[in-house]
């Protein structure tokens, strides 16, 4: 959705004012041009409507100033040839359309309020809370004027199919789970001022009464390590870290605000080191051993807010994709891109593909049609744009595409199977039906052959158990901890991209590329063998073993996209700051959730992480317990038995994923979803089979997440189980 420019929009402010006015039955002078300046209230505890409504109207200016610069900055860079990473991410991490729509309303919201309460500090307000000193009626034209309260037109709802966007799947709360919905809140917010500030905002504000160490220090001195003490998993391929981000943009997706320019004060949050909202950078701690200039920040915006819950106003994060585990990320989670995503030249029921490159006669995903193609900076001379999928990251890594190619390959695979059988099926029904059985595919794998193996199989059997049917009163929404504590993944990531030939040789001089020059890399898929090598990579290719002295590699940590930039990007700091960023409590309040002990001193660290030298950092570090960054703190927690997590991990991927099926009103195994000759045909199906059938690989790994040496454990194609689709015939 492009932004207006200001005049346009303070024309268009003025015809909804008077709308609104009307609606309200509230009477305001027409002297909208004033800034949010006004004569005092006549109560220290009442807002005068003219002043709410200019607050509304400069905040309103701001967002589209700062929405508008920040597009034309980054368009000029990229024209330039000096764009960063960070310009890069901005592209992967923006909304779509209704997404955007309702990004741009909080922020509208939030800059408002932000503003208000400046003006009434001015006057000597004492409110910690600047909501409570507005009327139910002033609360509702705030939230009116903003867009907050707009809600798209539903989807037409049906007991056969999903809807596109989650909408309806609850029938007593049609809502819920749907996208572009507020996260689930496990715990209480966290906030530095109990509403939206990050802790870390305020120099020398203490938190739990110690100050909090720079996200870049704790980086440093616990997840740094010598390439030397790199452990390959014995037990995981590196599938298995790759179907865990796939699933993972199937069901969480916190976009940044679409500004990157400071609202109130114009600057780029790319050049200026200042917290200026949006923008929280990464401080560089004193004797960094990478960036000796100390005055420099890694550059970091803060995740757009969600419109207010409730009175309260404690900031949130939105969830751009559905909560469902429901093949979203193949499908999109908003109907105009599940629109763009269709093949609209024939009514098979295909999804659309690439029209300029095959893969050795095979299809690839289609382009996206972005006007400045960030994909093009990986390899100017290549100009190969990024792909569009039915989520936003799918061009990250051509590992992750590798993946969306094949999914997408599968569905018009059933598609064109499901015709065959059925000569007189329509094209939407072909679409529904090929989609319904791809979203099985998706839960069968996670649940039964991945979530097993992050968990440990005998903890997975005890805490998930057996489906016990379809329940309203679940909550299924993704839980905002959880899009922390799933990023888990980033520590079984190996420092390069592995490609392997036909017997499963690095015989390019290409097989094995470094991690930090892959990203967002398409090119590599179009002219560099497509996705069968780097499918094999990931069969015969062990997982990085996550220990406490060897967490993340330092393509990740201190390389990320240093290709395109002056400083690389730190992905283990970048996600304490997001957590941060979200208010998430810290450490211990997250164990006392899981009913597990809160460690308060050395002795009780150590038990828990069973290494002393390890606590002793840490406490050095935060001071407490209680203050340890969530990722950082339970990615450190030792391995349960059979498990690639600890305890914490377990505790809260058990409730996400418990959620997430309970509370599935299409989940496969429901009665009435799939008939019961359907439901024995789907357990037959694997990811080696999908791989075999939509790929040229004939040799596959028949345990695909395990760690499996060629040709150990590798099977041909002929001895993995087909999906009967003969159970669909005229059904």
């Amino acid at each position: 959705m492009s932004v207006p420019h200001c005049p346009a929009v303070a024309g268009r402010l003025i015809v909804e004012m008077r709308l609104l006015l009307a609606l309200a039955g509230v009477l305001v002078t027409l002297a909208l041009v004033q800034p949010c300046e006004a004569t005092a209230p006549a109560s220290p505890r009442a807002v005068e409507t003219s002043v709410l409504w200019n607050c509304i109207r400069e905040a309103k200016l701001l967002v589209d100033t700062a929405y508008n610069q920040t597009q034309m900055s980054i368009k000029q860079r990229l024209h330039s040839g000096s764009a960063s990473p960070m310009d890069l991410l901005f592209y992967f991490k923006q909304p779509v359309e209704a997404t955007r729509t309702i990004v741009q309303a909080a922020d509208y919201m939030h800059v408002a309020l932000g503003l208000l309460e400046e003006k009434l500090q001015l006057q000597g307000s004492t409110s910690s809370n600047v909501t409570d000193m507005l009327t139910e009626s002033q609360l509702w034209l705030l939230s009116k004027a903003s867009g907050c309260a707009h809600r798209d037109q539903v989807e037409k709802c049906s007991n056969k199919y999903r809807t596109i966007t989650g909408r309806c799947n609850n029938k007593k709360r049609p809502w819920l789970g749907s996208s572009n919905q507020a996260l689930a809140r496990w715990l209480p917010a966290e906030y530095e001022d109990g509403l939206s500030l990050p802790f870390g905002w305020t120099p020398n504000k203490r938190r739990n009464g110690f100050l909090l160490p720079l996200v870049r220090d704790v980086s440093n001195q616990i997840v740094q390590f010598p390439r030397e003490r790199l452990v390959s998993d014995p037990g995981r391929a590196l599938m298995f870290m790759q179907w865990g981000q796939f699933i993972d943009h199937d069901l969480d997706f916190a976009p940044e605000t679409p500004a990157r320019v400071a609202f109130t004060a114009g600057v780029d949050c790319e050049k200026t080191c200042a917290q200026l909202p949006p923008c929280f950078p990464i401080k560089i701690p004193s004797n960094d051993p990478r960036i000796r200039n100390q005055r420099d920040c890694i550059p970091f915006t803060r995740s757009a807010p969600s419109c207010p819950q409730n009175r309260r106003n404690v900031r949130n994060q939105i969830n751009a994709l559905t909560s469902f585990v429901d093949a979203s990320m193949v499908y999109g989670s908003e109907v105009s891109l599940s629109l763009r995503l269709r093949n609209k030249t024939n009514y098979l029921g295909l999804l659309a593909v690439n029209q300029q490159f095959r893969d050795n006669g095979r299809a690839l995903l289609p382009f996206d049609n972005l006007h400045d193609d960030p994909c093009i900076l990986t390899n100017r001379s290549a100009r190969i744009r990024c792909f569009l999928a039915g989520d936003v990251r799918s061009s990250e890594t051509p590992k992750l595409a590798a993946m969306h190619t094949l999914f997408m390959r599968e569905h018009n695979r059933l598609a064109t199977e499901l015709k065959r059988l059925n000569p007189r099926w329509t094209g939407d029904k072909l679409y529904q039906e090929a989609r319904k059985i791809v979203g099985a595919m998706v839960q069968i794998i996670t649940y039964r052959d991945f979530l097993p193996l992050v968990l440990g199989k005998a903890r997975a059997k005890r805490t998930l158990g057996p489906y016990r049917g379809y329940r309203s009163d679940v909550d299924p929404r993704v839980a905002n901890v959880f899009t922390l504590a799933f990023r888990f993944g980033h520590t079984m990531l190996q420092p390069f991209m592995f490609r392997l030939d036909s017997r499963y040789r690095a015989s390019a001089s290409n097989s094995r590329v470094p991690l930090s020059s892959v990203f967002f890399a398409s090119w590599r898929i179009v002219h560099e063998g497509g996705i069968d090598p780097i499918l094999r990579g990931l069969m015969a290719t062990p997982a990085k073993l996550n220990s406490q002295d060897s967490m993340l590699v330092d393509e990740l940590r201190d390389k990320l996209f240093q290709q395109v930039r002056r400083i690389g990007l730190d992905l283990s700091a970048l996600n304490m700051q997001r957590s941060r960023d979200h208010g998430l409590p810290g450490y211990n309040a997250w164990r006392r959730f899981c009913g597990l002990s809160q460690p308060r001193n050395l002795a009780e660290l150590s038990q828990v992480l069973k290494n002393t030298g390890l606590a002793r950092k840490f406490l050095k570090l935060y001071g407490t317990p209680d203050n340890i960054d969530i990722w950082i703190g339970a990615i450190a927690e030792p391995l349960l038995p059979g498990a690639r997590v600890g305890p914490l991990l377990a505790c809260l991927f058990e409730n996400q994923f418990t959620r997430a099926r309970n509370g599935d009103r299409f989940w496969w195994q429901k009665w009435g979803v799939f008939t019961k000759r359907q439901r024995r045909a789907l357990k037959r199906i694997s990811l080696s089979r999908i791989v075999c059938d939509n790929t040229g690989i004939t040799t596959v790994s028949r345990d695909i997440f395990m760690a499996n040496t060629y040709p150990q454990g590798f099977v041909n194609c002929s001895c993995i189980p087909r999906l009967d689709l003969s159970a669909w015939r005229g059904k």
